[in-house]
């Protein structure tokens, strides 16, 4: 077959049909590299189920972040970014900072579903900017994970956590019910909207009530 009739040949074909007869005599380490950058374009960026901040101090165990906040445990900071990248069952597979770590609704499952209670410890507002508004007493106070008289319910929140939604069902209750360990609880009253008391253990309280200035 000439070339003339060749040309004619392709120009005869359908488009799509002629660029891949032409395409085979390409060079196959220069389809394999193509092929590469479209399955990179094609990569779609990572997804998140919520982008949002530590509404509080949130107590941890290794990777491990529950509704109980035991307060002998150490803290991340409020504030500090998290995403929230899945969940299933009662447990959500975050990332904290750059750290993956799992939140785990072990004791307020009747009271609250895994969705209600992820949202309220990943807030979309960073509270850091709230804090730093606050008196200075209150504000080393939160920063240090404790407690001071004349703290507001969302002060307390973000020094120690939400309390347990098992135990504590009404906010609006003369006191809430909190834990230093899983066997010593610590108890803060409230008088018109402010912590008025911390009752518990002696040493408990001591821990707990922040003593600077």
């Amino acid at each position: 077959m000439t070339s003339t009739h060749t040309f004619r040949l392709y120009c005869a074909l359908p488009l799509a049909v002629a660029v891949l007869l032409l395409g085979c005599g390409g060079n196959p380490g220069e389809m394999r590299r193509d092929d590469g950058k479209a399955a990179m374009a094609a990569k779609k960026p990572e997804t998140y189920l919520r982008l949002g901040y530590a509404c509080c101090n949130l107590h941890y165990e290794g990777d491990w972040i529950n509704d109980a906040n035991l307060a002998q445990l150490p803290f991340i900071a409020a504030g500090t970014p998290i995403k929230v990248k899945k969940i299933d069952g009662y447990r959500a597979y975050v990332d904290i900072d750059g750290k993956p770590m799992r939140l785990g609704l072990d004791y307020g499952r009747s009271e609250e579903t895994i969705e209600q209670w992820v949202n309220k410890l990943v807030v979309l507002e960073d509270p850091k900017a709230k804090i730093a508004r606050f008196a200075p007493a209150t504000r080393k106070a939160i920063e240090a994970g404790k407690l001071l008289r004349g703290m507001t319910k969302e002060q307390v929140v973000m020094a120690v956590g939400h309390p347990q939604s098992n135990e504590n069902p009404r906010l609006d209750a003369p006191y809430w019910r909190y834990w230093w360990s899983s066997f010593g609880p610590y108890y803060v009253y409230w008088s018109k909207g402010t912590l008025s008391k911390i009752d518990g253990h002696s040493e408990t309280v001591g821990y707990m009530t922040y003593k600077g200035k």
